[in-house]
Protein backbone atom coordinates (compact mmCIF):
# COMPACT_ATOMS: atom_id res chain seq x y z
CA UNK A 1 0.00 0.00 0.00
CA UNK A 2 0.90 3.65 -0.69
CA UNK A 3 0.64 6.86 1.17
CA UNK A 4 1.31 9.78 -0.35
CA UNK A 5 3.14 12.69 0.93
CA UNK A 6 3.26 14.46 -2.42
CA UNK A 7 -0.75 15.26 -2.66
CA UNK A 8 -0.19 18.18 0.33
CA UNK A 9 3.49 19.11 -0.09
CA UNK A 10 3.70 23.05 -1.22
CA UNK A 11 4.41 22.82 -5.41
CA UNK A 12 7.94 23.74 -6.03
CA UNK A 13 9.59 24.48 -9.72
CA UNK A 14 12.81 23.62 -10.49
CA UNK A 15 13.40 25.54 -13.54
CA UNK A 16 16.28 23.32 -14.23
CA UNK A 17 14.91 20.31 -15.52
CA UNK A 18 15.79 19.37 -18.51
CA UNK A 19 13.76 17.61 -21.38
CA UNK A 20 14.74 14.18 -22.01
CA UNK A 21 14.13 11.62 -25.34
CA UNK A 22 13.53 8.96 -23.16
CA UNK A 23 10.61 10.75 -21.42
CA UNK A 24 9.47 13.18 -24.47
CA UNK A 25 6.95 12.02 -27.39
CA UNK A 26 3.93 10.20 -28.61
CA UNK A 27 4.57 6.96 -26.25
CA UNK A 28 1.95 8.24 -23.82
CA UNK A 29 -1.54 6.71 -24.19
CA UNK A 30 -3.91 10.34 -24.13
CA UNK A 31 -5.39 9.10 -20.81
CA UNK A 32 -5.38 9.67 -17.93
CA UNK A 33 -3.94 12.98 -17.63
CA UNK A 34 -1.17 13.97 -14.92
CA UNK A 35 -3.75 15.75 -13.09
CA UNK A 36 -5.95 12.85 -12.64
CA UNK A 37 -2.90 10.55 -11.47
CA UNK A 38 -2.42 13.29 -9.07
CA UNK A 39 -5.42 13.27 -7.76
CA UNK A 40 -5.69 9.50 -7.56
CA UNK A 41 -7.89 9.02 -10.46
CA UNK A 42 -7.21 6.61 -13.85
CA UNK A 43 -9.70 6.27 -16.69
CA UNK A 44 -8.54 3.11 -18.52
CA UNK A 45 -9.47 1.77 -21.72
CA UNK A 46 -12.41 3.76 -22.32
CA UNK A 47 -13.43 2.16 -19.15
CA UNK A 48 -14.74 4.89 -16.59
CA UNK A 49 -12.34 6.61 -14.10
CA UNK A 50 -11.29 4.44 -11.16
CA UNK A 51 -10.66 5.81 -7.69
CA UNK A 52 -6.88 4.23 -6.68
CA UNK A 53 -6.71 6.85 -3.77
CA UNK A 54 -3.43 7.82 -2.83
CA UNK A 55 -3.26 3.86 -0.98
CA UNK A 56 -2.85 1.29 -4.54
CA UNK A 57 -4.33 -1.83 -4.29
CA UNK A 58 -2.17 -3.21 -6.91
CA UNK A 59 -4.09 -6.36 -7.10
CA UNK A 60 -7.69 -4.70 -8.04
CA UNK A 61 -9.34 -5.29 -10.99
CA UNK A 62 -12.56 -3.21 -10.85
CA UNK A 63 -13.77 -4.38 -14.34
CA UNK A 64 -12.74 -7.70 -14.33
CA UNK A 65 -11.07 -6.73 -17.60
CA UNK A 66 -7.65 -8.06 -18.88
CA UNK A 67 -7.12 -5.42 -20.79
CA UNK A 68 -7.57 -2.69 -17.68
CA UNK A 69 -5.27 -4.79 -15.61
CA UNK A 70 -2.59 -4.93 -18.33
CA UNK A 71 -2.78 -0.90 -18.83
CA UNK A 72 -2.69 -0.43 -14.79
CA UNK A 73 0.11 -3.03 -14.44
CA UNK A 74 2.29 -1.09 -17.37
CA UNK A 75 2.47 1.77 -15.19
CA UNK A 76 2.72 4.69 -18.47
CA UNK A 77 0.27 6.44 -16.56
CA UNK A 78 2.98 7.20 -13.69
CA UNK A 79 5.40 8.44 -16.78
CA UNK A 80 2.97 11.02 -16.89
CA UNK A 81 3.94 12.91 -14.42
CA UNK A 82 7.33 12.46 -15.15
CA UNK A 83 6.44 14.08 -18.51
CA UNK A 84 4.65 16.80 -16.55
CA UNK A 85 7.76 17.06 -14.10
CA UNK A 86 9.97 17.88 -17.11
CA UNK A 87 7.40 20.15 -18.81
CA UNK A 88 6.43 22.42 -15.39
CA UNK A 89 9.92 21.44 -13.06
CA UNK A 90 6.42 20.93 -10.43
CA UNK A 91 8.95 18.40 -8.18
CA UNK A 92 5.73 17.44 -6.47
CA UNK A 93 5.06 15.05 -9.88
CA UNK A 94 8.23 13.50 -9.86
CA UNK A 95 7.94 12.98 -5.76
CA UNK A 96 4.36 11.05 -6.69
CA UNK A 97 6.08 9.00 -9.63
CA UNK A 98 8.57 8.02 -7.55
CA UNK A 99 6.46 6.69 -5.00
CA UNK A 100 3.96 5.70 -7.25
CA UNK A 101 7.03 3.18 -8.65
CA UNK A 102 8.93 2.28 -5.43
CA UNK A 103 5.36 0.97 -4.19
CA UNK A 104 4.51 -0.99 -6.85
CA UNK A 105 7.98 -2.88 -7.31
CA UNK A 106 7.94 -3.59 -3.58
CA UNK A 107 4.22 -5.01 -3.94
CA UNK A 108 4.77 -6.97 -7.39
CA UNK A 109 7.99 -8.80 -7.14
CA UNK A 110 8.08 -11.39 -9.57
CA UNK A 111 7.29 -14.86 -8.60
CA UNK A 112 6.14 -13.98 -5.08
CA UNK A 113 2.66 -14.67 -3.44
CA UNK A 114 0.76 -11.40 -4.11
CA UNK A 115 1.52 -10.52 -7.26
CA UNK A 116 -0.92 -10.51 -9.97
CA UNK A 117 0.32 -13.10 -12.75
CA UNK A 118 -0.11 -10.71 -15.27
CA UNK A 119 1.86 -7.75 -14.21
CA UNK A 120 5.08 -9.97 -15.09
CA UNK A 121 3.61 -11.04 -18.61
CA UNK A 122 5.47 -9.51 -22.00
CA UNK A 123 3.10 -7.01 -22.91
CA UNK A 124 3.38 -5.05 -19.53
CA UNK A 125 6.65 -5.72 -19.16
CA UNK A 126 7.89 -4.21 -22.14
CA UNK A 127 5.47 -1.30 -21.85
CA UNK A 128 6.41 -0.92 -18.24
CA UNK A 129 10.26 -0.44 -18.79
CA UNK A 130 9.44 2.67 -20.71
CA UNK A 131 8.25 4.43 -17.58
CA UNK A 132 10.71 2.89 -15.92
CA UNK A 133 13.62 4.45 -17.80
CA UNK A 134 11.60 7.66 -18.07
CA UNK A 135 11.95 7.77 -14.31
CA UNK A 136 15.70 6.92 -14.29
CA UNK A 137 16.65 10.02 -15.91
CA UNK A 138 15.51 12.00 -12.47
CA UNK A 139 16.30 9.28 -10.07
CA UNK A 140 18.97 7.22 -9.37
CA UNK A 141 17.93 4.61 -7.08
CA UNK A 142 19.73 1.46 -7.03
CA UNK A 143 16.18 -0.01 -6.50
CA UNK A 144 15.00 1.52 -9.67
CA UNK A 145 18.52 0.15 -11.87
CA UNK A 146 18.00 -3.48 -10.12
CA UNK A 147 14.46 -3.51 -11.57
CA UNK A 148 15.34 -2.48 -14.88
CA UNK A 149 17.79 -5.12 -14.77
CA UNK A 150 15.54 -7.86 -14.05
CA UNK A 151 12.92 -6.25 -16.52
CA UNK A 152 15.85 -6.64 -19.36
CA UNK A 153 16.75 -10.05 -18.28
CA UNK A 154 13.33 -11.27 -19.21
CA UNK A 155 13.12 -8.78 -22.04
CA UNK A 156 16.54 -10.53 -23.36
CA UNK A 157 15.06 -14.73 -22.50
CA UNK A 158 14.27 -15.88 -26.06
CA UNK A 159 11.83 -18.15 -24.44
CA UNK A 160 9.70 -14.90 -23.81
CA UNK A 161 10.14 -13.20 -26.93
CA UNK A 162 6.53 -12.85 -28.82
CA UNK A 163 8.23 -13.07 -32.73
CA UNK A 164 6.76 -11.23 -35.75
CA UNK A 165 4.14 -9.90 -33.70
CA UNK A 166 3.84 -6.16 -32.17
CA UNK A 167 4.35 -7.29 -28.75
CA UNK A 168 8.07 -8.34 -30.35
CA UNK A 169 8.33 -5.43 -31.53
CA UNK A 170 7.47 -3.54 -27.71
CA UNK A 171 9.56 -6.08 -26.20
CA UNK A 172 12.61 -4.99 -28.59
CA UNK A 173 12.12 -1.27 -27.97
CA UNK A 174 12.21 -1.78 -24.50
CA UNK A 175 15.26 -3.84 -24.31
CA UNK A 176 16.98 -1.46 -26.90
CA UNK A 177 15.29 1.76 -23.75
CA UNK A 178 16.91 -0.42 -20.82
CA UNK A 179 20.43 -1.02 -22.77
CA UNK A 180 20.92 2.58 -23.95
CA UNK A 181 20.15 3.84 -21.08
CA UNK A 182 23.06 1.52 -19.10
CA UNK A 183 25.41 0.88 -21.86
CA UNK A 184 24.50 -2.15 -22.90
CA UNK A 185 25.71 -3.29 -25.68
CA UNK A 186 24.59 -6.74 -25.65
CA UNK A 187 21.07 -5.65 -25.15
CA UNK A 188 20.92 -3.09 -27.73
CA UNK A 189 22.64 -5.45 -30.20
CA UNK A 190 20.34 -8.36 -29.44
CA UNK A 191 17.38 -5.93 -29.28
CA UNK A 192 18.07 -4.32 -33.53
CA UNK A 193 18.80 -8.02 -34.38
CA UNK A 194 15.23 -9.42 -33.28
CA UNK A 195 13.25 -6.52 -34.35
CA UNK A 196 15.07 -6.63 -38.01
CA UNK A 197 13.45 -10.68 -38.08
CA UNK A 198 10.26 -9.82 -36.34
CA UNK A 199 9.61 -6.98 -38.65
CA UNK A 200 10.12 -9.49 -41.73
CA UNK A 201 7.54 -11.42 -40.19
CA UNK A 202 4.84 -8.97 -39.06
CA UNK A 203 5.38 -6.53 -42.02
CA UNK A 204 5.56 -8.29 -45.46
CA UNK A 205 7.33 -7.08 -48.33
CA UNK A 206 4.15 -4.90 -49.68
CA UNK A 207 3.55 -3.61 -46.44
CA UNK A 208 0.50 -5.42 -45.51
CA UNK A 209 0.68 -6.56 -41.48
CA UNK A 210 0.31 -10.44 -40.98
CA UNK A 211 -1.41 -9.63 -37.65
CA UNK A 212 -4.66 -10.18 -39.66
CA UNK A 213 -6.60 -6.98 -38.24
CA UNK A 214 -5.65 -3.64 -40.36
CA UNK A 215 -5.95 -1.18 -37.03
CA UNK A 216 -2.96 -2.63 -35.71
CA UNK A 217 -0.79 -1.59 -38.42
CA UNK A 218 -1.05 2.05 -37.47
CA UNK A 219 -0.16 1.21 -34.02
CA UNK A 220 2.84 -1.31 -35.48
CA UNK A 221 3.76 2.18 -37.25
CA UNK A 222 4.30 4.37 -34.36
CA UNK A 223 5.76 1.58 -32.82
CA UNK A 224 8.43 1.20 -35.68
CA UNK A 225 8.93 4.73 -35.42
CA UNK A 226 9.79 4.74 -31.85
CA UNK A 227 11.90 1.95 -32.32
CA UNK A 228 14.00 3.61 -35.47
CA UNK A 229 14.28 7.12 -33.42
CA UNK A 230 15.63 5.16 -30.34
CA UNK A 231 17.97 3.60 -32.43
CA UNK A 232 19.72 6.39 -34.03
CA UNK A 233 19.67 7.55 -30.43
CA UNK A 234 21.91 4.99 -29.32
CA UNK A 235 24.00 5.77 -32.27
CA UNK A 236 23.75 2.52 -34.22
CA UNK A 237 22.07 2.31 -37.85
CA UNK A 238 18.61 1.92 -38.60
CA UNK A 239 18.56 -1.58 -40.77
CA UNK A 240 17.25 -0.91 -43.92
CA UNK A 241 14.60 -3.73 -43.87
CA UNK A 242 12.71 -2.06 -41.33
CA UNK A 243 12.90 1.58 -42.66
CA UNK A 244 11.46 -0.02 -45.78
CA UNK A 245 8.40 -1.88 -44.34
CA UNK A 246 8.26 0.46 -41.80
CA UNK A 247 7.11 2.82 -44.64
CA UNK A 248 5.55 0.67 -46.86
CA UNK A 249 2.53 0.18 -43.86
CA UNK A 250 1.97 3.62 -45.04
CA UNK A 251 -0.05 2.27 -48.32
CA UNK A 252 -1.31 -0.66 -46.32
CA UNK A 253 -3.07 1.57 -43.70
CA UNK A 254 -4.13 3.89 -46.51
CA UNK A 255 -5.72 1.05 -48.83
CA UNK A 256 -7.83 -0.08 -45.45
CA UNK A 257 -9.42 2.96 -44.74
CA UNK A 258 -12.71 3.30 -45.98
CA UNK A 259 -13.99 6.60 -48.02
CA UNK A 260 -15.73 7.98 -44.03
CA UNK A 261 -11.86 8.06 -42.87
CA UNK A 262 -12.55 5.60 -40.41
CA UNK A 263 -10.43 1.97 -41.34
CA UNK A 264 -12.44 -0.77 -42.48
CA UNK A 265 -13.77 -3.10 -39.23
CA UNK A 266 -11.38 -6.76 -40.40
CA UNK A 267 -10.49 -8.55 -37.42
CA UNK A 268 -9.84 -7.51 -34.26
CA UNK A 269 -10.76 -3.71 -35.18
CA UNK A 270 -13.58 -1.47 -33.98
CA UNK A 271 -15.67 0.64 -36.82
CA UNK A 272 -14.06 3.75 -35.36
CA UNK A 273 -10.58 3.69 -35.71
CA UNK A 274 -9.25 7.06 -37.57
CA UNK A 275 -5.33 6.33 -38.67
CA UNK A 276 -4.08 9.57 -36.94
CA UNK A 277 -0.93 9.06 -39.68
CA UNK A 278 0.73 10.49 -42.72
CA UNK A 279 0.27 7.76 -45.35
CA UNK A 280 -0.07 9.57 -48.86
CA UNK A 281 -2.58 8.89 -51.73
CA UNK A 282 -1.81 5.46 -53.72
CA UNK A 283 -1.88 5.46 -57.02
CA UNK A 284 -3.67 2.89 -57.54
CA UNK A 285 -7.86 2.43 -56.43
CA UNK A 286 -8.00 -1.17 -56.24
CA UNK A 287 -4.93 -3.37 -54.22
CA UNK A 288 -4.75 -6.73 -53.57
CA UNK A 289 -2.15 -7.98 -50.90
CA UNK A 290 -0.83 -11.20 -50.81
CA UNK A 291 -1.58 -11.44 -46.84
CA UNK A 292 -5.06 -11.96 -47.93
CA UNK A 293 -6.79 -8.53 -48.48
CA UNK A 294 -8.59 -7.36 -51.86
CA UNK A 295 -9.04 -3.27 -51.49
CA UNK A 296 -11.11 -1.29 -54.43
CA UNK A 297 -12.65 1.98 -53.84
CA UNK A 298 -13.88 4.44 -57.22
CA UNK A 299 -12.02 7.54 -55.91
CA UNK A 300 -9.74 8.70 -53.03
CA UNK A 301 -10.38 11.80 -51.12
CA UNK A 302 -14.73 11.51 -51.66
CA UNK A 303 -16.63 10.49 -48.90
CA UNK A 304 -19.52 9.42 -51.58
CA UNK A 305 -17.02 6.77 -52.96
CA UNK A 306 -17.69 3.23 -52.99
CA UNK A 307 -15.72 0.82 -51.13
CA UNK A 308 -15.22 -3.03 -50.53
CA UNK A 309 -12.90 -5.49 -49.19
CA UNK A 310 -12.50 -8.89 -49.18
CA UNK A 311 -10.82 -11.98 -47.33
CA UNK A 312 -8.32 -14.33 -47.95
CA UNK A 313 -4.65 -15.65 -46.98
CA UNK A 314 -3.05 -18.11 -44.25
CA UNK A 315 -5.62 -19.37 -41.45
CA UNK A 316 -6.62 -17.41 -38.41
CA UNK A 317 -3.48 -16.09 -36.32
CA UNK A 318 -3.43 -13.41 -33.72
CA UNK A 319 -6.08 -10.58 -34.04
CA UNK A 320 -7.60 -12.27 -37.39
CA UNK A 321 -11.24 -13.84 -37.23
CA UNK A 322 -12.78 -16.65 -39.47
CA UNK A 323 -13.91 -14.28 -42.25
CA UNK A 324 -12.07 -16.10 -45.58
CA UNK A 325 -14.28 -15.31 -48.72
CA UNK A 326 -16.18 -12.53 -46.45
CA UNK A 327 -16.85 -8.94 -47.74
CA UNK A 328 -17.99 -5.54 -46.58
CA UNK A 329 -19.37 -3.06 -48.48
CA UNK A 330 -19.18 0.83 -48.49
CA UNK A 331 -21.26 2.90 -50.59
CA UNK A 332 -22.86 6.46 -51.63
CA UNK A 333 -21.60 7.93 -48.50
CA UNK A 334 -22.42 4.71 -46.23
CA UNK A 335 -22.18 1.30 -44.73
CA UNK A 336 -23.81 -1.33 -46.30
CA UNK A 337 -22.60 -4.97 -45.55
CA UNK A 338 -19.91 -4.84 -42.49
CA UNK A 339 -18.96 -7.18 -40.30
CA UNK A 340 -19.31 -8.52 -37.00
CA UNK A 341 -16.74 -6.35 -35.45
CA UNK A 342 -14.62 -6.39 -32.00
CA UNK A 343 -16.15 -6.24 -29.03
CA UNK A 344 -13.44 -6.92 -26.43
CA UNK A 345 -10.19 -9.85 -25.88
CA UNK A 346 -12.48 -10.86 -22.53
CA UNK A 347 -12.99 -14.56 -22.45
CA UNK A 348 -16.34 -14.71 -23.26
CA UNK A 349 -18.72 -16.69 -25.46
CA UNK A 350 -19.79 -13.16 -27.34
CA UNK A 351 -15.55 -13.08 -27.87
CA UNK A 352 -15.57 -16.35 -29.36
CA UNK A 353 -18.45 -15.68 -31.14
CA UNK A 354 -17.13 -12.71 -33.13
CA UNK A 355 -14.61 -14.75 -34.50
CA UNK A 356 -16.86 -17.15 -35.58
CA UNK A 357 -17.75 -17.32 -39.49
CA UNK A 358 -21.02 -16.85 -38.38
CA UNK A 359 -20.00 -12.74 -38.01
CA UNK A 360 -18.99 -12.48 -40.97
CA UNK A 361 -20.45 -12.24 -44.83
CA UNK A 362 -19.64 -15.53 -45.62
CA UNK A 363 -20.56 -18.77 -47.09
CA UNK A 364 -21.16 -21.89 -45.60
CA UNK A 365 -21.69 -25.68 -46.90
CA UNK A 366 -25.07 -27.16 -45.50
CA UNK A 367 -24.50 -30.31 -43.64
CA UNK A 368 -20.41 -30.08 -43.35
CA UNK A 369 -18.52 -29.09 -40.06
CA UNK A 370 -16.31 -25.85 -40.14
CA UNK A 371 -12.67 -26.41 -39.98
CA UNK A 372 -11.11 -23.60 -38.21
CA UNK A 373 -7.73 -21.88 -39.17
CA UNK A 374 -8.11 -22.98 -42.76
CA UNK A 375 -6.16 -21.09 -45.32
CA UNK A 376 -8.07 -19.65 -48.42
CA UNK A 377 -6.69 -18.68 -52.22
CA UNK A 378 -7.59 -15.43 -54.55
CA UNK A 379 -7.33 -17.97 -57.76
CA UNK A 380 -8.67 -15.45 -60.14
CA UNK A 381 -8.83 -12.03 -61.16
CA UNK A 382 -10.39 -9.62 -63.54
CA UNK A 383 -10.38 -5.94 -63.07
CA UNK A 384 -10.75 -2.67 -64.39
CA UNK A 385 -11.43 1.15 -63.72
CA UNK A 386 -15.23 0.53 -63.06
CA UNK A 387 -15.70 -3.36 -62.75
CA UNK A 388 -13.78 -6.15 -61.05
CA UNK A 389 -14.21 -9.03 -60.29
CA UNK A 390 -12.21 -11.78 -57.86
CA UNK A 391 -12.60 -15.65 -57.24
CA UNK A 392 -11.99 -17.28 -53.89
CA UNK A 393 -11.55 -21.18 -53.11
CA UNK A 394 -11.12 -22.79 -50.08
CA UNK A 395 -11.75 -26.18 -47.83
CA UNK A 396 -12.88 -24.87 -44.59
CA UNK A 397 -15.84 -26.96 -44.47
CA UNK A 398 -14.03 -30.26 -46.37
CA UNK A 399 -15.20 -29.46 -49.95
CA UNK A 400 -14.28 -27.00 -51.65
CA UNK A 401 -16.69 -23.77 -51.27
CA UNK A 402 -15.91 -20.99 -54.02
CA UNK A 403 -17.03 -17.40 -53.95
CA UNK A 404 -16.94 -15.33 -56.99
CA UNK A 405 -17.41 -11.52 -56.23
CA UNK A 406 -18.24 -8.45 -58.89
CA UNK A 407 -18.35 -5.41 -57.96
CA UNK A 408 -19.88 -2.97 -60.42
CA UNK A 409 -18.43 1.38 -59.97
CA UNK A 410 -20.30 4.45 -61.27
CA UNK A 411 -23.71 2.81 -61.23
CA UNK A 412 -23.28 0.83 -57.27
CA UNK A 413 -23.39 -3.17 -57.63
CA UNK A 414 -22.26 -5.67 -55.85
CA UNK A 415 -22.57 -9.44 -57.10
CA UNK A 416 -21.50 -12.73 -55.42
CA UNK A 417 -21.88 -16.48 -56.49
CA UNK A 418 -21.36 -18.73 -53.80
CA UNK A 419 -20.77 -22.61 -55.09
CA UNK A 420 -19.13 -25.36 -53.53
CA UNK A 421 -18.25 -29.06 -54.66
CA UNK A 422 -19.77 -32.18 -55.11
CA UNK A 423 -23.38 -30.71 -55.82
CA UNK A 424 -23.64 -30.07 -52.16
CA UNK A 425 -25.42 -27.27 -51.31
CA UNK A 426 -24.65 -23.59 -49.84
CA UNK A 427 -25.92 -20.76 -47.54
CA UNK A 428 -25.04 -17.31 -46.64
CA UNK A 429 -24.78 -14.33 -43.97
CA UNK A 430 -25.72 -10.53 -45.23
CA UNK A 431 -24.97 -8.47 -42.09
CA UNK A 432 -26.13 -5.08 -42.78
CA UNK A 433 -25.64 -1.46 -41.39
CA UNK A 434 -27.00 -1.53 -37.80
CA UNK A 435 -28.68 1.77 -39.12
CA UNK A 436 -30.99 -0.63 -41.39
CA UNK A 437 -34.78 -1.49 -40.68
CA UNK A 438 -36.52 -4.40 -42.86
CA UNK A 439 -38.80 -2.50 -44.99
CA UNK A 440 -39.72 -6.10 -47.00
CA UNK A 441 -39.04 -9.59 -47.26
CA UNK A 442 -39.96 -11.81 -49.68
CA UNK A 443 -39.52 -13.81 -53.54
CA UNK A 444 -35.85 -13.97 -53.30
CA UNK A 445 -35.96 -10.24 -52.56
CA UNK A 446 -34.75 -8.31 -49.01
CA UNK A 447 -35.46 -4.49 -49.16
CA UNK A 448 -33.79 -2.39 -46.11
CA UNK A 449 -34.07 1.18 -45.28
CA UNK A 450 -32.20 4.08 -43.45
CA UNK A 451 -34.49 7.17 -43.94
CA UNK A 452 -35.22 7.54 -47.29
CA UNK A 453 -32.43 5.73 -48.27
CA UNK A 454 -33.31 2.04 -49.47
CA UNK A 455 -30.69 -1.06 -50.41
CA UNK A 456 -32.07 -3.95 -52.02
CA UNK A 457 -30.91 -7.98 -51.89
CA UNK A 458 -31.63 -9.99 -54.50
CA UNK A 459 -30.70 -13.71 -54.55
CA UNK A 460 -31.12 -16.41 -57.54
CA UNK A 461 -30.21 -20.16 -58.00
CA UNK A 462 -29.76 -21.57 -61.06
CA UNK A 463 -30.82 -18.50 -62.70
CA UNK A 464 -34.16 -18.19 -60.91
CA UNK A 465 -34.84 -15.82 -57.89
CA UNK A 466 -35.47 -18.12 -54.82
CA UNK A 467 -37.13 -16.92 -51.67
CA UNK A 468 -36.94 -18.40 -48.16
CA UNK A 469 -34.29 -15.62 -46.79
CA UNK A 470 -34.80 -15.31 -43.04
CA UNK A 471 -34.10 -11.98 -40.90
CA UNK A 472 -32.27 -11.94 -37.83
CA UNK A 473 -32.26 -9.24 -35.45
CA UNK A 474 -30.42 -9.62 -32.56
CA UNK A 475 -31.08 -13.33 -31.30
CA UNK A 476 -28.47 -15.83 -32.65
CA UNK A 477 -26.50 -13.73 -35.25
CA UNK A 478 -28.00 -10.34 -35.79
CA UNK A 479 -25.37 -8.41 -33.83
CA UNK A 480 -22.41 -5.74 -34.49
CA UNK A 481 -19.66 -4.03 -32.69
CA UNK A 482 -18.61 -1.25 -33.94
CA UNK A 483 -16.60 -0.20 -30.60
CA UNK A 484 -14.85 -1.81 -27.91
CA UNK A 485 -17.51 -3.30 -25.67
CA UNK A 486 -20.28 -2.48 -27.77
CA UNK A 487 -23.10 -5.11 -29.07
CA UNK A 488 -25.82 -3.51 -30.88
CA UNK A 489 -28.62 -5.66 -32.88
CA UNK A 490 -28.64 -5.52 -36.57
CA UNK A 491 -30.40 -7.51 -39.37
CA UNK A 492 -28.62 -10.20 -40.64
CA UNK A 493 -30.15 -11.94 -43.48
CA UNK A 494 -29.57 -16.09 -43.94
CA UNK A 495 -30.13 -17.41 -47.19
CA UNK A 496 -31.99 -20.42 -48.20
CA UNK A 497 -30.00 -23.85 -49.19
CA UNK A 498 -28.81 -24.18 -53.06
CA UNK A 499 -26.52 -25.71 -55.12
CA UNK A 500 -25.38 -22.39 -56.25
CA UNK A 501 -26.49 -18.40 -54.60
CA UNK A 502 -26.25 -15.80 -56.55
CA UNK A 503 -26.38 -13.08 -54.28
CA UNK A 504 -27.16 -9.22 -56.00
CA UNK A 505 -26.86 -5.94 -53.63
CA UNK A 506 -27.92 -2.80 -55.15
CA UNK A 507 -27.38 0.22 -53.07
CA UNK A 508 -30.25 3.36 -53.59
CA UNK A 509 -33.26 1.56 -54.97
CA UNK A 510 -36.43 -0.59 -53.36
CA UNK A 511 -36.94 -2.22 -57.00
CA UNK A 512 -33.76 -2.62 -58.72
CA UNK A 513 -34.10 -4.99 -62.49
CA UNK A 514 -33.08 -8.08 -62.28
CA UNK A 515 -33.03 -10.91 -64.54
CA UNK A 516 -30.95 -13.85 -65.84
CA UNK A 517 -30.99 -15.82 -69.06
CA UNK A 518 -28.51 -17.42 -71.29
CA UNK A 519 -25.86 -17.17 -68.98
CA UNK A 520 -26.49 -13.18 -68.37
CA UNK A 521 -27.43 -11.19 -65.72
CA UNK A 522 -28.82 -7.68 -66.10
CA UNK A 523 -28.88 -5.36 -63.06
CA UNK A 524 -30.05 -2.37 -63.89
CA UNK A 525 -28.70 -1.76 -67.43
CA UNK A 526 -25.63 -3.43 -66.79
CA UNK A 527 -24.62 -6.80 -67.65
CA UNK A 528 -22.35 -9.57 -66.46
CA UNK A 529 -21.65 -12.95 -66.36
CA UNK A 530 -23.70 -15.36 -64.62
CA UNK A 531 -20.45 -17.06 -63.16
CA UNK A 532 -19.40 -12.90 -62.55
CA UNK A 533 -15.80 -14.04 -64.07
Amino acid sequence: MLVSSGLVSTAHADTSVKRTAQCQGDWLPGTPTADEVMRGELPLVEQPPVKIGTKINWAMSPYHNRSWEFVFQSLRWMGTLVVAYENSGEERYLDRAKEITKDWVDHNRRGARGTPSYAWKDHPVSLRSQALVCLSMHVKDAWLKQTLAEHAKLLSDSRLYKKGHNHGIDQDIALMAIGCRYGRKDWTGLAVKRLTGTVKLDVDSQGALMEQAPRYAVYVHSRLMVAMTNIKDCGRKVPGEISRRADALKAFVAHSTQPNGFMVPIGDGSAVVEPKMETGTPKENVKVYKAGYVYGRTDWGKPESAFYSIRFGPGLKFHGHEDHLGVTYYAQGRDILVDGGFNSYEKSSYRYWTLSPEAHNVPSVVGARFRPRTASKLVKTSYGKDRQAFKLTDKAYGASRTRSVLVNHGQDVMAVLDTASGGKKVTNLWRFAPSFKVISNGGGRVVLGDGKFRVTMVQLAGCKPVGGQKVQRGGKLGWVSPTYLSKQPTNVVVSPAAKSLLTVIVPDTDSPKVSCSGGKVKVQGLTFPAGLL
